[in-house]
């Protein structure tokens, strides 16, 4: 199986001004990151399909895991009943004949974090966010521990096994600024998104992502009233970004790109519920 950046892969397909409060007196805007990874496989052969996905994985420098790897028979998990909402919104594929792309339920979903340049009084912020988004998706998180990766701006290498192991690589939480990531100066609070692959024949499944924070900017946030509740929301909304959540245009919802929310609103719920139900695809 091979695996190639699509021609997208450095879109920014979004951009999300946050307006706190009027105490606040500043916008933060946040914006979803989707790096494209899909398997080159327009006509697949026979060998192409069946054959060279086994094998290439085990070939020298292969740029994908042995398939399988953390692999269920079903679900770990399943999402909560939904709200019936219409108010959210799934990042589309058009080229894709599936109706939306999903992590694979059947496999924990690894995220590790970079602790550095964490502002004070952020402790425990990114596990209350994973928590919330678990609890709306029914994927189950991991925590795999702390890592120096750097955040990448562009396509990030999903599979790192001198990093990570044989598997593909986790998602990559980060602290960061506008320094190591020139597209946060400004507004902007941070970005989220997640790369796609595919095996010939089977579903597109999300297989690695990240979340990027500008950690100057949410040190700000949190010297005001409600700050901490602020920052926490600002990371749900960047993970639900990282598991196919994309913007909305209803104020009421925390994925509006001016939202002022704090919680997720009934159209996010709605919106992760459907994206807890994705395919599980073993072959990957």
């Amino acid at each position: 199986m091979g695996v190639w950046d699509g021609e997208d892969s450095n879109r920014l397909p979004a951009r999300r001004r946050r307006t706190r409060s009027s105490a606040f007196k500043l916008r933060v805007r946040t914006a979803a990151l989707i790096a494209f990874v899909a398997a080159l496989y327009l006509t697949p052969t026979v060998f192409e399909r069946d054959i060279l996905p086994d094998v290439l994985p085990y070939l020298p420098g292969s740029n994908v895991p042995v398939r399988g790897v953390d692999a269920a028979d079903a679900p770990l998990g399943a999402p909560p009943p939904s709200t019936g909402s219409s108010q959210y919104a799934l990042y589309s594929y058009p080229d894709l004949a599936q109706a939306f792309v999903a992590y694979d339920p059947c496999r924990p979903v690894h995220y590790v974090v970079r602790p550095d340049n964490a502002p004070a009084g952020t402790e425990g912020l990114i596990e209350e966010a994973v928590a919330e988004i678990s609890a709306a998706t029914g994927l189950q998180f991991v925590y795999s521990g702390s890592t120096a990766e750097p955040p990448s701006e562009g396509a990030r290498d999903p599979y790192q096994p001198e990093l990570y192991g044989e598997r593909w690589a986790p998602i990559l939480i980060t602290w960061t600024n506008p320094t190591e990531i020139p597209a946060l100066e400004g507004a902007v609070a941070g970005f989220g998104g997640s790369q796609i692959a595919q095996r010939p024949g089977k579903p597109v499944v999300y297989v690695a992502g990240q979340a990027m924070l500008d950690a100057p900017d949410l040190a700000t946030t949190l010297l005001f009233p409600g700050g901490r509740d602020q920052v926490r929301a600002i990371i749900v909304h960047e993970l639900a970004h990282v598991v196919g959540l994309d913007h909305v245009d209803d104020p009421n919802e925390l994925m509006y790109e001016r939202s002022v929310r704090t919680s997720l609103g009934d159209g996010d719920r709605a919106g992760l519920a459907i994206l807890g139900t994705g395919q599980c695809v073993p072959e990957l």
